[in-house]
Protein backbone atom coordinates (compact mmCIF):
# COMPACT_ATOMS: atom_id res chain seq x y z
CA UNK A 1 0.00 0.00 0.00
CA UNK A 2 1.32 3.26 -0.90
CA UNK A 3 0.55 5.76 1.45
CA UNK A 4 0.52 9.48 0.26
CA UNK A 5 0.73 12.62 3.03
CA UNK A 6 -0.43 15.95 2.08
CA UNK A 7 -1.42 19.04 3.68
CA UNK A 8 -4.45 20.78 2.03
CA UNK A 9 -5.62 24.16 1.93
CA UNK A 10 -1.71 25.67 2.27
CA UNK A 11 1.19 25.71 0.23
CA UNK A 12 3.11 25.67 3.34
CA UNK A 13 3.39 21.37 4.70
CA UNK A 14 3.52 22.99 7.95
CA UNK A 15 0.33 24.43 7.55
CA UNK A 16 -2.69 23.26 6.21
CA UNK A 17 -4.68 19.95 7.27
CA UNK A 18 -2.71 16.91 6.65
CA UNK A 19 -4.24 13.90 5.49
CA UNK A 20 -3.45 10.63 4.43
CA UNK A 21 -4.02 9.35 0.47
CA UNK A 22 -4.05 5.74 -0.97
CA UNK A 23 -4.64 6.51 -4.89
CA UNK A 24 -5.02 2.92 -5.31
CA UNK A 25 -7.01 0.78 -2.44
CA UNK A 26 -8.56 -2.07 -4.54
CA UNK A 27 -8.79 -5.07 -2.31
CA UNK A 28 -8.55 -3.32 0.88
CA UNK A 29 -11.27 -3.68 3.38
CA UNK A 30 -12.86 -1.93 5.49
CA UNK A 31 -11.09 -2.87 8.57
CA UNK A 32 -7.30 -2.23 7.19
CA UNK A 33 -8.78 1.01 5.78
CA UNK A 34 -9.54 1.75 9.51
CA UNK A 35 -7.11 0.49 10.82
CA UNK A 36 -4.20 2.26 8.26
CA UNK A 37 -5.90 5.46 9.04
CA UNK A 38 -5.79 4.98 12.98
CA UNK A 39 -1.86 4.33 11.98
CA UNK A 40 -1.36 7.11 10.06
CA UNK A 41 -2.79 9.26 12.68
CA UNK A 42 -4.23 12.26 10.67
CA UNK A 43 -7.43 13.21 10.67
CA UNK A 44 -8.86 11.64 7.58
CA UNK A 45 -7.02 9.56 5.48
CA UNK A 46 -8.74 9.45 1.70
CA UNK A 47 -9.05 5.57 0.14
CA UNK A 48 -9.36 5.70 -3.46
CA UNK A 49 -10.36 2.88 -5.83
CA UNK A 50 -9.83 3.67 -9.61
CA UNK A 51 -13.37 2.72 -12.10
CA UNK A 52 -12.51 1.31 -15.41
CA UNK A 53 -14.29 4.78 -16.63
CA UNK A 54 -11.32 6.96 -15.07
CA UNK A 55 -13.92 7.97 -12.01
CA UNK A 56 -12.71 6.72 -8.02
CA UNK A 57 -14.70 5.51 -5.52
CA UNK A 58 -13.57 7.32 -2.10
CA UNK A 59 -14.04 6.32 1.27
CA UNK A 60 -12.60 8.86 3.88
CA UNK A 61 -11.39 7.51 7.27
CA UNK A 62 -10.37 9.38 11.15
CA UNK A 63 -8.38 7.67 13.45
CA UNK A 64 -11.78 6.00 15.37
CA UNK A 65 -14.57 6.23 12.56
CA UNK A 66 -14.89 6.47 8.89
CA UNK A 67 -16.93 9.55 7.58
CA UNK A 68 -19.19 10.16 4.36
CA UNK A 69 -17.04 12.79 3.54
CA UNK A 70 -14.26 14.80 3.86
CA UNK A 71 -13.17 18.05 2.10
CA UNK A 72 -9.59 18.50 2.44
CA UNK A 73 -9.31 14.93 1.89
CA UNK A 74 -11.04 15.06 -1.09
CA UNK A 75 -8.43 18.73 -2.16
CA UNK A 76 -5.54 16.57 -1.35
CA UNK A 77 -6.59 13.10 -3.07
CA UNK A 78 -7.23 15.30 -6.19
CA UNK A 79 -4.14 17.04 -6.09
CA UNK A 80 -1.82 14.13 -5.65
CA UNK A 81 -3.82 12.41 -8.26
CA UNK A 82 -3.51 15.23 -10.62
CA UNK A 83 0.43 15.02 -10.03
CA UNK A 84 0.55 12.18 -10.95
CA UNK A 85 -2.17 11.98 -13.90
CA UNK A 86 -2.56 15.64 -15.01
CA UNK A 87 -4.68 18.33 -14.38
CA UNK A 88 -8.23 18.01 -15.40
CA UNK A 89 -12.11 16.96 -14.60
CA UNK A 90 -12.34 13.95 -11.51
CA UNK A 91 -15.26 12.78 -10.72
CA UNK A 92 -15.20 11.21 -7.35
CA UNK A 93 -17.73 8.78 -5.85
CA UNK A 94 -18.19 9.12 -2.64
CA UNK A 95 -20.89 7.70 0.47
CA UNK A 96 -22.60 11.01 0.43
CA UNK A 97 -23.02 11.33 -3.45
CA UNK A 98 -21.10 12.11 -7.11
CA UNK A 99 -18.48 14.99 -5.81
CA UNK A 100 -16.87 16.52 -8.79
CA UNK A 101 -13.09 17.69 -8.82
CA UNK A 102 -11.37 20.26 -11.35
CA UNK A 103 -7.38 20.77 -10.57
CA UNK A 104 -5.42 23.39 -12.55
CA UNK A 105 -1.68 24.33 -12.29
CA UNK A 106 -0.43 27.35 -11.44
CA UNK A 107 2.52 29.46 -13.07
CA UNK A 108 4.35 28.38 -10.09
CA UNK A 109 3.63 24.53 -10.31
CA UNK A 110 1.10 24.88 -7.33
CA UNK A 111 -2.12 22.68 -8.25
CA UNK A 112 -4.98 23.67 -7.08
CA UNK A 113 -8.42 22.02 -6.92
CA UNK A 114 -12.11 23.01 -6.36
CA UNK A 115 -14.56 20.64 -5.28
CA UNK A 116 -18.59 21.24 -5.70
CA UNK A 117 -20.70 19.34 -2.96
CA UNK A 118 -23.48 17.59 -2.97
CA UNK A 119 -26.40 19.59 -3.14
CA UNK A 120 -26.40 21.48 0.99
CA UNK A 121 -29.25 21.65 3.42
CA UNK A 122 -29.96 23.62 6.68
CA UNK A 123 -32.16 22.71 9.50
CA UNK A 124 -33.01 23.86 12.48
CA UNK A 125 -31.02 22.89 15.83
CA UNK A 126 -32.84 21.74 19.09
CA UNK A 127 -32.71 23.91 21.89
CA UNK A 128 -31.70 20.90 24.21
CA UNK A 129 -28.50 20.49 21.86
CA UNK A 130 -28.01 24.00 21.37
CA UNK A 131 -27.64 24.20 25.41
CA UNK A 132 -25.58 20.97 25.73
CA UNK A 133 -23.50 22.28 22.51
CA UNK A 134 -22.51 25.94 24.87
CA UNK A 135 -22.56 23.98 27.84
CA UNK A 136 -19.35 21.59 26.29
CA UNK A 137 -17.83 24.52 24.67
CA UNK A 138 -18.23 26.88 27.58
CA UNK A 139 -20.12 29.15 25.92
CA UNK A 140 -22.92 31.08 26.83
CA UNK A 141 -26.11 32.92 24.86
CA UNK A 142 -24.22 36.14 24.85
CA UNK A 143 -21.41 34.82 23.03
CA UNK A 144 -23.10 34.50 20.05
CA UNK A 145 -23.55 36.44 17.10
CA UNK A 146 -27.08 37.20 16.47
CA UNK A 147 -26.64 38.07 12.59
CA UNK A 148 -25.64 34.02 12.56
CA UNK A 149 -28.33 31.78 14.09
CA UNK A 150 -27.30 28.66 15.22
CA UNK A 151 -27.99 25.85 12.82
CA UNK A 152 -27.07 22.22 11.53
CA UNK A 153 -25.36 22.38 7.99
CA UNK A 154 -24.98 19.79 5.44
CA UNK A 155 -22.68 19.54 2.52
CA UNK A 156 -22.05 16.32 2.11
CA UNK A 157 -21.45 15.70 6.20
CA UNK A 158 -23.49 17.45 8.91
CA UNK A 159 -22.10 20.43 10.85
CA UNK A 160 -23.92 22.77 13.33
CA UNK A 161 -23.38 26.32 13.10
CA UNK A 162 -22.39 28.70 15.76
CA UNK A 163 -21.16 31.88 15.19
CA UNK A 164 -19.22 33.93 17.96
CA UNK A 165 -19.64 37.21 18.13
CA UNK A 166 -16.35 38.08 19.10
CA UNK A 167 -13.12 36.89 17.47
CA UNK A 168 -11.35 36.55 20.64
CA UNK A 169 -14.33 34.11 22.03
CA UNK A 170 -13.02 32.35 18.70
CA UNK A 171 -9.61 32.56 19.84
CA UNK A 172 -10.05 31.05 23.28
CA UNK A 173 -11.09 27.51 22.15
CA UNK A 174 -11.56 25.36 25.37
CA UNK A 175 -14.23 22.87 25.27
CA UNK A 176 -15.22 19.27 27.27
CA UNK A 177 -14.20 17.08 24.71
CA UNK A 178 -15.55 13.74 26.31
CA UNK A 179 -18.90 15.84 26.36
CA UNK A 180 -19.02 17.40 23.04
CA UNK A 181 -17.67 13.63 21.44
CA UNK A 182 -20.55 12.22 23.10
CA UNK A 183 -23.08 14.54 21.96
CA UNK A 184 -21.88 14.91 18.71
CA UNK A 185 -22.03 11.15 18.27
CA UNK A 186 -25.27 10.68 19.07
CA UNK A 187 -26.90 13.47 16.75
CA UNK A 188 -23.74 12.22 14.25
CA UNK A 189 -22.20 15.39 13.78
CA UNK A 190 -19.30 15.29 11.92
CA UNK A 191 -17.57 18.47 13.44
CA UNK A 192 -18.65 21.83 14.80
CA UNK A 193 -18.26 24.73 12.66
CA UNK A 194 -17.17 27.64 14.77
CA UNK A 195 -17.17 30.83 12.82
CA UNK A 196 -16.62 34.32 13.31
CA UNK A 197 -17.62 37.30 10.66
CA UNK A 198 -14.64 39.66 9.98
CA UNK A 199 -16.67 41.05 6.82
CA UNK A 200 -19.70 40.38 4.81
CA UNK A 201 -16.95 37.64 2.30
CA UNK A 202 -14.20 36.93 4.84
CA UNK A 203 -14.60 34.67 8.08
CA UNK A 204 -12.13 33.13 10.88
CA UNK A 205 -13.28 29.28 11.79
CA UNK A 206 -12.60 26.87 14.04
CA UNK A 207 -14.09 22.99 14.11
CA UNK A 208 -13.26 20.93 16.61
CA UNK A 209 -13.35 17.27 15.38
CA UNK A 210 -14.12 15.01 18.41
CA UNK A 211 -15.81 12.07 17.05
CA UNK A 212 -12.90 11.39 14.72
CA UNK A 213 -10.25 11.28 17.79
CA UNK A 214 -8.88 14.63 17.20
CA UNK A 215 -9.56 17.73 18.95
CA UNK A 216 -9.04 20.04 16.11
CA UNK A 217 -9.25 20.61 12.35
CA UNK A 218 -6.61 23.07 10.70
CA UNK A 219 -8.80 23.07 7.39
CA UNK A 220 -12.66 21.33 7.09
CA UNK A 221 -13.40 21.39 3.45
CA UNK A 222 -16.90 19.72 4.17
CA UNK A 223 -17.82 22.30 6.45
CA UNK A 224 -17.08 25.11 4.55
CA UNK A 225 -19.30 23.31 2.01
CA UNK A 226 -21.70 23.20 4.38
CA UNK A 227 -21.79 26.70 5.74
CA UNK A 228 -21.83 28.07 1.91
CA UNK A 229 -25.29 26.64 1.71
CA UNK A 230 -26.14 28.20 5.27
CA UNK A 231 -25.43 31.51 4.57
CA UNK A 232 -27.26 30.71 1.07
CA UNK A 233 -30.97 29.16 2.16
CA UNK A 234 -30.67 32.12 4.94
CA UNK A 235 -30.31 34.58 2.60
CA UNK A 236 -27.26 36.12 5.00
CA UNK A 237 -24.94 36.89 1.75
CA UNK A 238 -25.21 38.82 -1.65
CA UNK A 239 -25.50 35.93 -4.47
CA UNK A 240 -23.28 34.93 -6.42
CA UNK A 241 -20.60 34.77 -3.71
CA UNK A 242 -17.04 33.99 -2.95
CA UNK A 243 -15.69 34.12 0.58
CA UNK A 244 -12.43 33.15 2.28
CA UNK A 245 -12.25 31.54 5.74
CA UNK A 246 -9.47 31.38 7.47
CA UNK A 247 -8.98 28.34 9.78
CA UNK A 248 -6.30 26.89 11.76
CA UNK A 249 -4.46 30.40 12.86
CA UNK A 250 -5.02 29.54 16.08
CA UNK A 251 -3.38 25.95 16.71
CA UNK A 252 -0.21 27.01 14.50
CA UNK A 253 -1.57 26.11 11.17
CA UNK A 254 -2.83 28.54 8.76
CA UNK A 255 -4.94 27.90 5.87
CA UNK A 256 -6.79 29.06 3.78
CA UNK A 257 -9.80 28.15 2.20
CA UNK A 258 -12.06 29.58 -1.07
CA UNK A 259 -16.05 28.99 -0.80
CA UNK A 260 -17.92 29.86 -4.02
CA UNK A 261 -21.91 30.09 -3.68
CA UNK A 262 -23.31 30.40 -6.85
CA UNK A 263 -27.28 31.80 -6.88
CA UNK A 264 -28.88 28.85 -7.67
CA UNK A 265 -30.17 27.04 -4.60
CA UNK A 266 -29.82 23.31 -6.02
CA UNK A 267 -26.40 23.46 -6.47
CA UNK A 268 -23.62 22.43 -4.85
CA UNK A 269 -21.08 24.46 -3.06
CA UNK A 270 -17.52 25.21 -4.62
CA UNK A 271 -14.46 25.18 -2.20
CA UNK A 272 -11.25 25.72 -3.87
CA UNK A 273 -7.54 25.01 -2.02
CA UNK A 274 -4.45 23.93 -2.72
CA UNK A 275 -2.46 20.88 -1.31
CA UNK A 276 1.30 19.98 -1.41
CA UNK A 277 3.25 16.58 -0.03
CA UNK A 278 4.41 16.78 3.58
CA UNK A 279 8.39 16.42 3.06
Amino acid sequence: MDILRYVAFSTDPHGGNPAGVVLDAAGLDEATMAATAAEVGYSETAFAVPRPDGTLDVRYFSPLAEVPFCGHATIATAVAHAQRHGVGDLLLHTQAGPVPVTTSKRPDGTVVATLVSVAPRTVEIDEADLAALLAALRWDAADLDPALPPRVAYGGAWHPVIAAAERSRLADLDYDMTALGDLMARRDWTTIALVHRASDTVFHARDPFPPGGVVEDPATGAAAAAFGGYLRELRLVGLPAVLTIHQGADMGRPSLLTVGIPADLSSGIEVTGTAVPID
